[in-house]
């Protein structure tokens, strides 16, 4: 059997057995086609079952090496998002998906190879978030209505952008909501407990404050004769589910009229989420459910931005800070 072959079965076992995002299976295919591409070129000819088999610890590294040649060349290194922390989280990407492969193979198609696992995993430094202040978050639920002309689509982006901070959502997960979802939430003006599905179809559940419940019920008015259907909740001008980047848009125009720091971004409104009840006393444990980590670790981040921040503070604020820094 060819592996090209064992790739797309694979990639369909991602899909229905273990639910995998679309965003996966597009990666993982991406990935896993750089491999075998590479083994094609390595070993002169279209790999094979066997060849998955008889790949060696040497052979992997040498596609590892091959993969990191090709991020030192490329002509955009330095710039933007092209930085070396960039390509090393892609190849510890590629390596998480070469080890995903493999073990799909171990377990359906009788294929023992211990070389992946023999990799180490490149070591990157974890980015801390970008949170906007507690005032610049507040505000920004507010006045975001300032860059539509629309009455409608004020409505809309209120209520978007105040859930976003006001349950921490993903910019996906918000715009994947549909009207049924939050008929099931028992939404009111009270609030609501909303069943969110996250990264990985993982659900979690996330109490929908008055002031979002709010925004949302006002958005909803808008369109009296709405069911509690499939109706996506967040529209565009077609009627159409709202595209992210209509979204991201109206952040990018907001925060330039704002003079707010360009990684003030929809994404940033969630960071904000976990950030602020970081300060105010939440616990780890507890921002990790709000946000659907599935890894304590990468929660952990906030504690190192909340400590970032209280250092600023100490300086900014301590009598003797600049005076220390000298000696």
């Amino acid at each position: 059997m060819l592996a090209f072959e064992l790739l797309q079965q694979f990639l369909g076992w991602m899909k229905d057995s273990r639910r995998a995002s679309e965003h996966s299976i597009i990666a993982y295919q991406q990935d896993l086609t750089r491999f075998l591409s590479f083994l094609t070129i390595h070993f002169g000819g279209e790999p094979t079952k066997q060849t998955l088999s008889d790949v060696s610890h040497k052979d992997l590294r040498s596609w590892l090496a091959d993969e990191n040649d090709k991020a030192l060349s490329n002509p955009q290194l330095g710039q933007g998002r092209h930085t070396q922390d960039a390509a090393i989280r892609t190849r510890r990407r590629r390596l998480s998906a070469l080890k995903s492969f493999y073990r799909y193979l171990a377990l359906h198609h009788d294929i023992e190879n211990i070389a992946p696992t023999l990799l180490s995993t490149p070591k990157v430094k974890q980015p801390l978030p970008h949170p906007l202040s507690q005032e610049e978050a507040t505000a920004l639920s507010k006045d975001i209505a300032i860059i539509n002309e629309s009455p409608v689509a004020q409505y809309r982006d209120i209520a978007l952008f105040t859930l976003l901070y006001g349950c921490g959502l993903r910019l996906s997960e918000a715009l994947g909501l549909d009207w049924v979802d939050l008929h099931h939430a028992g939404l009111s003006a009270e609030g609501g407990m909303l069943r969110v599905v996250g990264k990985g179809n993982k659900e979690r559940l996330m109490s929908i404050l008055p002031m979002v419940a709010e925004a949302l019920l006002q958005w909803k008015s808008q369109y009296p004769g709405i069911s509690e259907g499939k109706e996506p909740v967040f529209i565009g001008l077609r009627g159409k589910r709202l595209n992210p980047s209509i979204a991201q848009k109206t952040m990018r125009e907001y925060r330039r009229m704002m003079g707010l720091s360009d990684l003030a971004t929809p994404h940033a409104l969630r960071h904000s989420f976990a950030t602020h009840i970081m300060q105010n006393g939440g616990d780890l444990r507890t921002i990790q459910t709000l946000l659907g980590h599935a890894s304590l670790s990468t929660t952990q981040r906030y504690t190192l931005m909340d400590e970032a921040h209280l250092l600023k503070i100490w300086e900014k604020a301590h009598p003797r800070a600049h005076q220390e820094k000298k000696l």
